[in-house]
């Protein structure tokens, strides 16, 4: 038997009070239906993926005893808050105004202390949010350069193409920043291998180059 046994979050449930109406609701949203399973005895669930991510939500009838719209924080990391409000808006989602918390815990709206605006934007740091049409909420927490530790080792994935082409845009601007103040304004002609490792240095939360 292994040391270690992966277990990958695959799904949360919510709780809703109406399947149809929170099935319209992300559907809106342009989430991917999974699943949408009913049975003789009143079971019926209900998954949606968000864009991106690796795991999913799930919500129906005879699925949780916890009441309608009491899920919160849920998170959705982004890697753009202000895109992603301008989307989800567009979508129909009522989306609070970016902010960025200036006390510990703000961000879940149980104490003071938030800020209009992406602040300094530091990673982890700025945030939105939206109900669902019980009131369920969902952060998004605008994310560009992980942790230390936070990354398998082995791993550098990217969960969508815009994740990938933000990656892309961050390291082009950073290896601007080495072409003009290292090399003297002459063109790296080595800008593949310097691209890579600045965006697994990125991803895993290590030195960059």
């Amino acid at each position: 038997m292994p040391d270690d046994i992966d277990l990958k979050l695959e799904a949360i449930v919510i709780p809703v009070a109406d399947v149809d109406r929170s099935k319209a609701f992300y559907a809106q949203l342009g989430w991917r239906l999974d699943a949408d399973f009913a049975f003789d005895n009143g079971f019926r669930v209900v998954q949606f993926t968000p864009p991106g991510s690796p795991a999913s939500i799930q919500f129906g009838t005879r699925i949780t005893q916890q009441r309608p719209g009491t899920a919160e924080g849920v998170y959705l990391v982004v890697n753009d808050a202000q895109a992603a409000h301008e989307r989800l808006a567009a979508l129909g989602a009522e989306v609070e105004d970016v902010f960025h918390p200036t006390a510990p815990g703000a961000q879940f709206g149980h104490v003071d202390g938030r800020e209009a605006g992406a602040g300094e934007r530091a990673s982890y740091g700025t945030f939105a949010s939206f109900r669902d049409p019980d009131g369920n909420t969902f952060l998004l927490q605008e994310v560009t350069t992980r942790l230390p530790g936070r990354i398998d080792a082995h791993e550098t994935t990217y969960a969508s193409q815009a994740d990938l082409e933000a990656a892309l845009v961050r390291a082009a601007a950073a290896h601007g920043v080495h072409e003009a103040a290292d090399l003297g304004g002459v063109r790296d002609e080595q800008w593949p291998q310097w691209y890579a490792a600045y965006m697994v240095a990125e991803q895993h939360g290590t030195d960059l180059p």
